[in-house]
């Protein structure tokens, strides 16, 4: 007997369980910038400044490029010129208001000077705010010679270079914001009723599978590809770069229970056949025998898949050990069997 008992394969087996069903859908996607602007000038000019180049990050404000400003910078002197001319012909003509006022009118004055003075004053005040605003539209023009990061992020491209006339509208060069991306993935648009608080993405990299943050649904399907757009947070420990690929598994629960077996328990074979080993007890302590039972699967998920039909629930199947069983043997346990209290 102790040789028949030294005989008997070690097996792992498990309870059958009644389990939430989950769907599991494997995506294709690519992480995308939330902003990539091609950046051009609002005036036309020489280029007579670039300081990037492709691959170069730069922080918002930081001069990328300037047009030749010389015309408009002397413009601008020639503005601020005007608006202090106008400044000093303002205060002569209040002055001579004061004056006429102090006087009085009617006495050794006309009241008519006095109301030409006053006006006079009042077309003074508003050259000065003319002239004012056309040293304020100069500036902006000056300022328009320099084009500037709107945000932080790296030259992808540089479309013009030193001594090129470009004009409103050219694409100088694009910036990239390669810090705030997010991942765009198209799912089939059968899914969407599915997804709510309680569906999780998790996104492959390096091996390892990271928990993403569904972060929008557009509910807006391709009428071609049948899809529509989900857009997620990447984890804080990936590295990604824009339009890289990714992969990722999203996860919906569909509402149901059901049989569920692990993985290793499905033994599948050439013809079609699916089957899993339930271990049976026998009169002698810790000894079982193995019965093949055909099964029908459903969903896999978490290392699990599920049985729509052959079991009812009492079960215990083999999960390791099961590769070269055969019908009837008696086997020994080499572990606790899972699912039992």
């Amino acid at each position: 007997m102790g040789a028949l008992a030294q005989d008997r394969p070690d097996v792992r087996v498990e309870q059958v369980s009644k389990t939430d069903i989950i769907s599991e859908v494997l995506l294709n996607g690519t992480a995308n910038p939330m902003r990539s602007s091609g950046l051009s000038t609002a005036v036309a000019g020489l280029l007579d400044q670039v300081s990037v180049e492709p691959g170069s990050y730069v922080v918002a404000g930081d001069l990328l490029m300037r047009l030749d400003d010389e015309q408009a910078a002397l413009e601008l002197e020639q503005a601020e010129a005007a608006v202090e001319e106008s400044r000093v012909a303002l205060e002569e003509a209040r002055r001579r208001v004061s004056e006429a006022r102090s006087v009085g009118a009617g006495r050794n004055i006309a009241a008519t000077e006095v109301s030409t003075r006053e006006s006079a004053a009042a077309s003074a005040e508003a050259t000065l705010e003319r002239l004012e605003a056309e040293r304020r539209r100069q500036e902006v023009i000056l300022q328009r010679h320099r084009i500037e990061a709107p945000f932080d992020g790296v030259v992808s491209q540089r479309l013009s270079d030193l001594g090129e006339w470009v004009t409103p509208g050219d694409e100088l060069l694009r910036l990239v914001d390669t810090r705030n991306l997010r991942l765009d993935f198209e799912v089939p648009q059968d899914h969407y009723p599915r997804i709510d608080d309680r569906s999780t993405l998790r996104v492959k990299h390096q091996g390892e599978r990271l928990e993403a943050t569904i972060n929008t649904l557009v509910p807006v399907t391709d009428s071609a590809a049948r899809t529509f757009l989900l857009r997620a947070l990447p984890p804080p420990d990936m590295a990604v770069l824009p339009g890289m690929a990714v992969q990722a598994t999203l996860r919906m629960t569909t509402g149901e229970q059901g049989l569920t077996v692990p993985r290793d328990a499905v033994n599948r074979y050439p013809e079609g056949r699916v089957t899993v080993w339930l271990a049976e007890p026998t009169d002698e302590s810790g000894v079982f025998t193995v019965t093949e039972k055909r099964i029908e699967l459903g969903a896999a998920f978490e290392g699990r898949i599920e049985v729509t039909d052959g079991l009812e629930g009492n079960e215990r199947v083999v999960t390791r050990g099961n590769e070269s069983l055969s019908e009837g043997v008696e086997v020994t346990l080499a572990g606790d069997i899972g699912g039992e209290s």
